[in-house]
């Protein structure tokens, strides 16, 4: 099994090319099922997580071909030859569950397995499901799988969520460009890949208005057509990248980044002391004098500071000069992170959805192991700020959500290296 190896190595200048977002790519790519014409997507990244929803897809008897390196993904569902999502593929990640609403909408049917992923908390399917309900869909759980129908087809209906899910938010959307009148969506995620899907499912003839709001209009139509579309950047690999200079020190530019992405973690960075710049490449981001200072952080949805982003701020918070309390409000058991800094001299109290972190003059490198996704490059980063020589392992969870950070990192002058396992 890999791990990477970080020496702290001191301050970082060049720049990092932003790729396109995985949490907007995952939800694109159920979109082909919508129609029987191709849909293809360009700027992809390239992630193993693309790789399951590319399995995922086939199983259902979609072609998917990877173009350009990875970079475009050709996608035709003219023939779905299975409506069932199985367990094996379906574990391995949460936003599996996204078939389900394109598949009830094109097939009126669908059995889907109960999705995996970080182990992050419980991140129920009950938003999905009564939304999908409100359409006309009658719902069974049975054995893990949720058996799914609509024989009369979906009929527009007005939904609103108990809580801004975004998941549940892309999965009614497609569900409703097929069906019967209009759909409105009321506390409706707002998150750029929300935006993102609606682009790409308007330029394939869906008609909906209201993206990037609280409430999504979606008026039914008959059928949908193919289309190109390009991914949006990947907002929190941009942050993270963000961070890198902030904790290590020194100026890194980064190639397509957006402050309008990121506007609360953006103003949490100002008042820490870090310098974020518009380009007309991207963003440029550097520490701005002495020690970073202390911050408050509560993540929120979209506009608020993102939860995936929790973990990378606590990481640069571990050398903030003062006193600093994270508290995480989308999922329960994110703060298991926090221990393994700690092994490299972070001082930090967790305390249920809360964590208080007072701030050391610098870490120690030591071996750590990544918990999940976000957890795993937040030890990467902190790495680069500590003495001695760092080593993560489990590093699996890293490949499904950021490709090559040790290139992207190394190419500004930190020491960062990949070590292949058996």
């Amino acid at each position: 099994m890999d791990s990477i190896l970080v020496r702290g190595n001191g301050p970082l200048k060049g720049s990092i090319p932003i790729a396109g977002a995985k949490n907007a790519c995952l939800a694109l790519m159920p979109a082909t099922l919508l129609s029987d014409e191709p849909l293809t997507l360009t700027n992809a990244p390239r992630l193993s997580d693309i790789r399951t929803m590319t399995t995922l897809l086939q199983s259902l008897g979609a072609e998917v071909t990877s173009m350009q390196e990875g970079r475009v993904l050709a996608m035709s569902s003219h023939d779905l030859s299975n409506l069932t999502a199985d367990y094996d593929i379906v574990r391995k990640m949460r936003a599996s569950n996204l078939v389900l609403g394109p598949l009830l909408a094109r097939a009126g049917r669908a059995v889907v397995s109960l999705p995996g992923g970080c182990a992050i908390g419980a991140r129920p399917m009950d938003i999905h499901i009564s939304g999908l309900e409100a359409l006309g869909a009658a719902i069974e759980l049975k054995d893990g799988y949720l058996h799914a129908e609509a024989r009369q087809g979906l009929k527009g209906a007005v939904i609103e969520q108990r809580f801004a899910s975004v998941g549940a938010t892309e999965n009614i959307v497609m569900a409703a460009t097929l069906a019967k009148g209009t759909t409105v969506l009321k506390n409706a995620a707002r998150e750029p890949e929300i935006v993102d899907l609606v682009k790409c499912l308007r330029a394939m003839g869906a008609r909906i208005e209201g993206e990037g709001t609280a409430t999504i209009t979606i008026e039914g139509v008959d059928r949908l057509h193919g289309a190109t579309h390009p991914v949006v950047v990947d907002r929190i690999e941009l942050g993270t990248y963000m961070i890198a200079p902030a904790i290590a020190g020194g100026e890194v530019e980064l190639i397509g980044g957006r402050i309008d992405l990121l506007p609360a973690f953006c103003e949490k960075l100002d008042a820490a002391g870090v310098s974020v710049t518009q380009t007309d490449k991207g963003l440029t981001v550097a520490r701005k004098n002495g020690r970073i200072r202390a911050v408050d952080v509560k993540t929120e949805v979209f506009p608020g500071f993102p939860t995936d982003l929790q973990a990378q701020m606590m990481a640069l918070m571990c050398t903030a000069e003062g006193v600093s309390v994270l508290e995480e409000t989308i999922f329960e058991n994110r703060f298991m992170h926090a221990p393994e800094l700690m092994r490299m001299g972070a001082r930090i109290d967790v305390h249920g959805g809360h964590a208080t972190v007072t701030g050391v003059e610098r870490l120690k490198g030591a071996p750590v192991m990544a918990t999940d996704l976000r957890a795993s490059v937040s030890l990467i980063l902190a790495g680069l700020a500590a003495e001695g020589e760092t080593v993560v392992s489990r590093v699996y969870h890293l490949d499904r959500g950021y490709e090559r950070v040790e290139e992207k990192l190394s190419a500004c002058g930190a020491d960062v290296e990949r070590i292949r396992g058996e």
